[in-house]
């Protein structure tokens, strides 16, 4: 093992030796419960922990027996994959009294189990706090009666809780997702996008209602991804006289010559007056006053169904490791927790705290203060909501203002799905501002050529849910032609430009600013949304696109593995894209449950090569019957696919048999993701905004044009740890590596361990950036600018 940084803290030292934890699932089930199980066990075990399963929630801890199974690491093989709880989960009303609690006591102590990881909604971690705070009573009375020892209270003295949340409808405080929410979403997306293509046929209105009584994120997020006529939230309800609103809305886009209306509905909507607004009476509504073709889709219990998406697979991976961490960390001191995601950074709140805020949502809706929910909710919610207003409703002409500015929309390199996302939120958003927007065809060759037209809000109708680049993109560079850009510019008096893209994106950039010394055209604000699979530019961690071909690789694999099920023992070694970034391949590895994942970033020899293949074979001499093995394309120019192929398929003779495949361009191919559809809306809209701000400052009003010739006035905007943040591209220029294409630190190589670790090697995890007890942070309202997504 390498020797480690004295700055760094490594969890070598956390033992688990002499400890047992138990996990349970309680409350309704969410998609990537089984991930968090996984990670919770396998990490248990790796620190020496004895690990139990708790089935059917607390009914299974009051009724202890059967219900309490110590578990091995084959115990959670294959269920990465499957939706739902393996674990099963159950409402008990017994554990709500002190008897149930006091049998729960009686069956943990009888096990040694003093740590408890549970997997709910806001109702089951508190269950788990008010246990906590029993803990020590409920002993004291079990050995009074003589059902445990005095030695057994001093002994359990503390019981330690860590909460996840895993819940679909991201009602949750003080985490941005929680498990489950971005899954639900790909299923509501799934059924939307089918609707979409029925609903023009027939030129129909469609009502859908998805889940959410108590909180309207789903609602929120799916309208803001399918670009939704309407949407009904309980968080923020209609003005009064929204039945006549609504439907002048609904005609004015069918006079538009749109063929379809999606009207999206949270089963808990409420009026101003807290008054339910259901499905029927939306479409009853529509029926009566426009005599519209309408029909109401209630998706119910679909929702929850279905294999998790890389994202929820990950971040319960990431979640139940953290969890493991934070019971081995906790002390009689520290409040029971939660482990949750801000941003991409993993953080713990005290438990009660975001019960409590969550609580205060609530009562602020009975009390009808609704931009206090909204606020409480978050910043990622707020942000979701001023960006959905934003783009559902254009303001008739009269009302927008007008600056007279030209905007123009390009994308550049490879197609990414999302880019139309991002292309109709910045259209949309100029629209809004004032500006006149101009989109360019074939990214800087067409620009060349002159290949630019105005555009309108109508245009770009339907957009999002589509992929690939439908403005066309190109990964030519604008260096060789220069001259010609410089003078379409002139042409078509652009006043500014936005360029949405992957690495070639960025290049053009530096040799646009580079050029300002010779072209007075190019002396503008411009910026640069990071959209590529790749997820290699510099400034941000994460790019438009990424999610997408994670998703893709994530389903594929899971394909894969199923293919093998009932054959022999046998090993699937498959080939990523990315370039030199092995982002694909390591976060693919970690939402598939690979063994391993060579990538450029990280070097390999052959007796890593050697030491993965023995490893295997010792794996697969188990009750373990697949494996899967990740190799990014360029990770390395000799030990090619073929030669790891050749290699265990050699070295695993007589044990497992192996077969290769190249995914190739299905990962840049496909519908967006939710994610990506959302990520690509925000950060466009916020890019367009800052140009806004850009060209008002760099106006001069005596020469009547605008000039900007400042390296502040060349921007990438970026998703950076818990913000979006906006860089100049020459300050980025240290921070890439442009023989390779990648940044010099990405973020996700911390990740590494992780994967290794829940594959069964041993390996070193710095946990000097895991998450430490924060407070949930309250936010006033100007600080939905630093958003999350």
């Amino acid at each position: 093992m390498a020797e480690q940084p004295a700055d760094k803290k490594f969890f070598e030292n956390l033992s688990g030796a002499g400890k047992a934890i138990g996990v349970l699932t309680s409350g309704g089930d969410a998609q990537g419960m089984n991930a968090a199980v996984r990670a919770v066990v396998r990490m248990g075990i790796y620190v020496e922990a004895k690990v139990y399963f708790i089935y059917e929630g607390y009914q299974g801890m009051v009724d202890g027996g059967d219900n309490i199974v110590e578990v091995s690491w084959e115990s959670v093989s294959s269920i990465l994959q499957v939706g739902g709880t393996v674990i099963g989960s159950a409402r008990c009303k017994e554990f709500r009294t002190r008897e149930g609690r006091l049998k729960a006591a009686f069956n943990l102590i009888q096990r040694g189990i003093t740590n408890l990881c549970v997997i709910g909604g806001d109702g089951s971690l508190t269950g788990a706090n008010l246990f906590r705070e029993e803990w020590s009573g409920l002993l004291e009375e079990l050995a009074q009666s003589g059902k445990i020892e005095e030695d057994a209270v001093k002994k359990y003295v503390y019981l330690n809780i860590v909460g996840m949340v895993g819940s679909i409808d991201n009602d949750f405080c003080g985490t941005d997702m929680t498990i489950g929410t971005d899954s639900a979403l790909h299923r509501i997306i799934e059924v939307v996008d089918a609707i979409m293509t029925t609903a023009q046929s027939h030129q129909r209105t469609f009502v859908l209602e998805v889940m959410g009584r108590h909180c309207g994120y789903l609602a929120l997020v799916s309208a803001l991804a399918c670009g939704a006529d309407w949407v009904f939230i309980p968080e923020y309800p209609p003005e009064e006289g929204w039945e006549d609103q609504m439907c002048v809305k609904l005609s004015e886009n069918r006079a538009r010559k749109k063929r379809l209306n999606i009207i999206i509905v949270a089963e808990g909507a409420i009026d101003s007056h807290n008054k339910p607004i259901t499905s029927e009476k939306v479409k009853d509504l529509v029926v009566q006053q426009l005599g519209f073709d309408t029909r109401v889709t209630i998706l119910g219990h679909v929702q929850r169904g279905g294999t998790p998406s890389a994202f929820d697979r990950i971040l319960a991976s990431r979640m139940g490791v953290e969890a493991v961490l934070a019971l081995l960390e906790a002390t009689p001191d520290t409040p029971a927790c939660v482990v949750s995601l801000s941003g991409n950074q993993a953080v713990r709140l005290p438990l009660m705290e975001c019960v409590q805020m969550t609580q205060e949502v609530q009562k602020a809706m009975d009390e009808r203060k609704f931009c206090e929910a909204v606020r409480l909710r978050g910043r990622s919610f707020e942000n979701n909501l001023n960006t959905y207003k934003l783009l559902s409703h254009r303001k008739p002409d009269t009302e927008l203002p007008k600056t007279n500015f030209n905007v123009a929309v390009l994308n550049v390199g490879a197609p990414a799905a999302g880019m139309n996302a991002a292309v109709r939120s910045a259209i949309r958003v100029g629209i809004t501002e004032g500006h006149n927007m101009f989109a360019v065809i074939d990214g800087f060759e067409g620009f060349a050529n002159g290949q630019i037209k105005e555009i309108s809000w109508g245009d770009v109708g339907g957009w999002t849910g589509q992929g690939g680049s439908l403005l066309g993109t190109k990964r030519t560079l604008p260096a060789k032609y220069l001259e010609k850009i410089a003078d379409q510019m002139r042409i078509n008096n652009i006043n500014a430009l936005m360029v949405i893209g992957g690495f070639e994106a960025y290049l053009g950039l530096l040799e646009l600013s580079a050029a300002r010394e010779k072209y007075d055209e190019f002396c503008v604000p411009m910026v640069m949304v990071p959209a590529t699979v790749s997820n290699n530019v510099p400034g941000s961690d994460f790019s438009i696109g990424a999610d997408t071909a994670l998703n893709t690789i994530t389903d594929t694999c899971d394909r894969i593995k199923q293919s093998a099920s009932g054959t022999k023992r046998r090993v699937f070694i498959i080939e990523t894209m990315g370039g030199y970034c092995g982002y694909l391949a390591n976060m693919g590895g970690l939402a598939a449950g690979a063994d391993a994942a060579y990538i450029f970033e990280e070097k390999f020899d052959i007796r890593e090569l050697q030491a993965n293949v023995e490893h295997l074979t010792e794996k697969m001499k188990t009750s373990i019957q697949r494996g899967l093995v990740l190799r990014n394309e360029n990770s390395n120019e000799n030990y090619t696919t073929d030669f790891i192929y050749q290699l265990y398929s050699e070295e695993g003779k007589g044990v497992f048999d192996c077969r290769k495949n190249v995914l190739g361009h299905m990962q840049q191919g496909g519908a967006p993701s939710p994610f990506d559809r959302n990520f690509g809306t925000k950060i466009s809209a916020k890019a367009v905004q800052w140009i806004s701000k850009k060209l008002r400052e760099t106006y001069r009003r005596d020469e009547g044009k605008v000039f900007a010739n400042t390296e502040d006035s060349v921007c990438l905007l970026g998703m950076r740890r818990r913000n979006l943040l906006f860089q100049p591209v020459v300050e980025l220029k240290d921070q890439a590596d442009f023989v390779h294409r990648i940044p010099k630190e990405q973020w996700w190589l911390k990740l590494r361990p992780l994967m290794k670790i829940l594959a069964k090697y041993k390996t070193s995890y710095d946990v000097s950036d895991s998450g430490q007890l924060e407070h949930v942070a309250r936010h006033s309202p100007k600080e939905a600018e630093t958003v999350a997504i």
